[in-house]
């Protein structure tokens, strides 16, 4: 049935097409979006630059304090892990490769004897850790493509609330890492405790004679006490801000292969249809030759015997 193969085809090109016209869209808002994502990384990044300044100068300073996300545990046998990843889907392996990433940190801690708790930023990682019966003591879903600073604070108020409380021995972070627009990499990140102050002062090179002018009230090792919070906060914000990016451009990546793909397929559909269109006309002419031949040989067989009919009235 040539004909009916050819409405087929016809319909199929034209689902593919409008098919096309959404992936298309979808790409270019992805990359208005990822752009938009990589200023407001580099607008937070002088307040994430400059806490850390103070804090290693004050650390080099000799100010020091027992706070409790300072805390060291002796044996690390609860851990929680912070999974940041998508609200939404079609963004290739972006959700795929930081949930697996967590997947795998989970079961070799299991398989040590430890227990964990899992903090969920994202409806997929939600979605996937539901579904597969693991426990999940958090989830904050609703604002990983434009993440807040507010969405950062509640995030790290429940972290340090299982830290504080010594629920868990350690937090580990797992998130995208922007690096550029055509690499992002899923990355597992001590989140606390931090590091004491003394190695902060080695790590980070702090400059005691920066503080030498300033007085501090009520003392500097008050302002570090305080500043440590804002640090997790700063921290934790960054790296939603960098899953942002990653997935607006993983998005823009696999909607565009998307769209490519849709051209590809448009133009073999359409070679399927013409030749379907050719086998169709190829069969009416055979038909309407078939036919002509038909009846002009009928009619061949006919005259003689009109004529024979028609001498005896001559």
């Amino acid at each position: 049935m040539p004909g009916g193969a050819e409405r087929v085809l016809r319909r199929r090109i034209g689902a593919v097409k409008n098919t096309k016209k959404i992936t298309r869209a979808m790409e270019l808002i992805a990359a208005t979006r990822v752009a938009r994502a990589q200023q407001r990384a580099r607008a937070a990044r002088p307040y994430a630059e400059q806490l850390t300044g103070v804090i290693e100068n004050l650390a080099a300073a000799g100010a020091d304090v027992d706070h409790p996300l300072l805390r060291q545990a002796e044996s690390v046998e609860r851990v929680a892990f912070v999974v940041c990843a998508g609200d939404r889907g079609l963004a290739g392996a972006y959700n795929a490769s930081v949930i697996r990433s967590a997947e795998r940190e989970i079961q070799a801690l299991r398989a040590e004897g430890g227990d964990y708790r899992l903090i969920a930023v994202g409806k997929k990682v939600t979605d996937y850790f539901r579904f597969r019966g693991f426990e999940i003591d958090s989830t904050f879903a609703g604002f990983t493509d434009n993440p807040t600073y507010d969405d950062a604070r509640n995030v790290a108020r429940r972290v340090r609330e299982l830290f504080d409380s010594g629920e868990v021995d350690q937090v580990e972070l797992l998130y995208t890492e922007f690096v550029s627009m055509g690499t992002q990499r899923a990355v597992v990140r001590r989140f606390l405790p931090l590091e004491s102050t003394e190695v902060m002062a080695a790590q980070g090179g702090g400059d005691a004679e920066a503080l030498a002018g300033f007085s501090f009230e009520p003392s500097p090792e008050g302002v570090l006490e305080d500043l440590l919070p804002r640090y997790v906060e700063a921290r934790l914000f960054a790296a939603l801000l960098d899953a942002a990016a990653s997935e607006h451009a993983s998005r823009q990546r696999a909607m565009k292969a998307a769209t490519d793909n849709a051209e590809d397929l448009i133009v073999k559909l359409a070679r399927e249809m013409n030749r379907a269109r050719q086998a169709s006309i190829t069969t009416e002419i055979m038909e309407i030759v078939g036919g002509a031949e038909a009846l002009g040989s009928g009619k061949d067989k006919d005259l003689p015997t009109e004529l024979v009919l028609s001498e005896p009235n001559a």
